[in-house]
């Protein structure tokens, strides 16, 4: 069974937490025939945490699981830390996949969408 991971940096401010957490049933509610499991985790300053959500995914019957960066840029965050929080769960779950997919501000389409916001 397929999941998908929302990964975000976490917040001290927990309203930017919750929209994370709100995008994330939203995508639910337009990708359960693609992703019938999707969870949130945050690298750091909210729960869960990364390595959490992906065994929630597990616990959850995922076989393969997408992680999607909700990072604007490839920075460290999403070229190194993301990836090693990651790999803490493959090291434990071997047989299991897990695809990292590419960040948000990389997405096809992404300039488009921000040229249309700012036209209208």
């Amino acid at each position: 069974m397929k999941a998908l991971v929302v990964v975000a940096h976490g917040s001290r401010r927990a309203a930017s937490n919750d929209e994370v957490r709100e995008l994330a049933c939203e995508l639910a509610g337009m990708l359960s025939d693609t992703f019938p499991i999707i969870e949130v985790g945050f690298l750091e300053l909210a729960e869960p945490l990364i390595p959490a959500a992906l065994e929630r995914a597990i616990e959850a019957g995922a076989t393969e699981i997408s992680v999607f960066p909700y990072f604007l840029s490839a920075g460290r965050h999403v070229v190194t830390d993301v990836p090693e929080e990651v790999k803490i769960v493959q090291n434990k779950y071997p047989q299991l996949s897990i695809n990292m997919l590419t960040h948000l501000g990389a997405a096809s389409g992404f300039t488009r969408f921000i040229a249309e916001t700012l036209k209208a």
